[in-house]
């Protein structure tokens, strides 16, 4: 009996580590402001004077059909992580400092109508998975420093 007794303690401390670890989030935090992944659906944060980098996380909001971050001083690159939001319709990082090449993940958006890139400091090639973007209806990369041509499946 006295073996057993830490043995119970090391497979309770197993298995209390493990459901710790599998506790999902249900908010998270970006610029100081708590969202609900699940209920989140449209985040406009336009004019708002935000800086820095645009945060990885982003990515997490998955139910995001909205997404507006025009008119701040964003600098760095468009986080990949920004392919994971899939329901997007309309995204909008116009007149930031973004710099750094449009992400192929963008390609994943495929449910877009308008993607506003324009007015940042972008450069390399436009990816080709932008041709997956065939619901776009507006689509706007102006005063970047692009190369190449837009895909003709769009």
């Amino acid at each position: 009996m006295i073996k057993l007794f830490p043995l119970l303690s090391v497979l309770f401390l197993i298995y209390w580590g493990c459901e710790e670890q599998d506790t999902i989030p249900t908010e998270l935090t970006l610029w100081e402001i708590d969202y609900s992944i699940e209920d989140t659906d449209s985040l406009d944060l336009s004019f708002t004077g935000l800086t820095g980098p645009i945060p990885t996380e982003i990515g997490n909001l998955i139910n995001l059909t909205y997404l507006d971050l025009r008119g701040n001083d964003f600098t760095g690159k468009i986080p990949p992580e920004i392919g994971n939001l899939t329901n997007l319709g309309y995204l909008d990082l116009y007149y930031n400092d973004l710099t750094g090449s449009i992400p192929p993940e963008i390609g994943d958006l495929t449910n877009l109508t308008s993607l506003v890139l324009g007015f940042n400091q972008l450069t390399d090639s436009i990816p080709p998975e932008i041709g997956n973007l065939t619901n776009l209806e507006k689509l706007d990369l102006r005063v970047n420093q692009l190369t190449g041509s837009i895909p003709p499946e769009i």
